[in-house]
């Protein structure tokens, strides 16, 4: 199947089903997708192709409190730097696990280092605090800088 950044048609389509998928899991509403969303999620290349869209789209779920979905530009760079060659291309495994930490730590940021409780950053992402402290520490993040932020 050629890359995702042939498949310009394609992006509407899983856009729209990837949104559905982890606003359900998340338990929030998305009514509609913003226009600017749309046109810079097709003008983007999608160097990491469907995977990175998915993880693009999870994140401003998960993130998102509107019943409109967006996403912050600033997450898709201008200009992006590909691998030489396949053999110097990141392990699937690290470009989640890369994506995971920005999650966390996103919605460690939003709660000022909280993990548990109503407003802690577990509850936001929808998962139970043992889980989110044993990611947390699997992926080596430091909440204190979080705490002070």
């Amino acid at each position: 199947m050629p890359p995702l950044r042939e498949r310009k048609d394609d992006i509407l389509m899983l856009v729209e089903y990837f949104v559905q998928r982890y606003a359900n899991r998340a338990g929030k509403n998305i009514r509609s997708i913003e226009k600017k969303t749309l046109d810079l999620l097709q003008s983007y290349d999608w160097p990491g192709n469907i995977r990175e869209l998915q993880n693009v789209i999870e994140r401003s779920i998960i993130l998102s409190s509107a019943d409109v979905f967006s996403v912050d530009e600033l997450w898709l760079p201008k200009e992006t730097s590909r691998p030489a060659s396949r053999a110097e291309a990141s392990p699937a495994l690290n470009v989640e696990q890369r994506s995971e930490r920005e999650i966390i730590e996103a919605a460690l940021a939003e709660t000022r280092g909280r993990v548990s409780g109503p407003s802690g950053a577990a509850a936001k992402l929808g998962i139970p605090p043992s889980t989110l402290e044993t990611r947390i520490k699997a992926l080596k993040i430091n909440k204190r800088p979080f705490k002070f932020g």
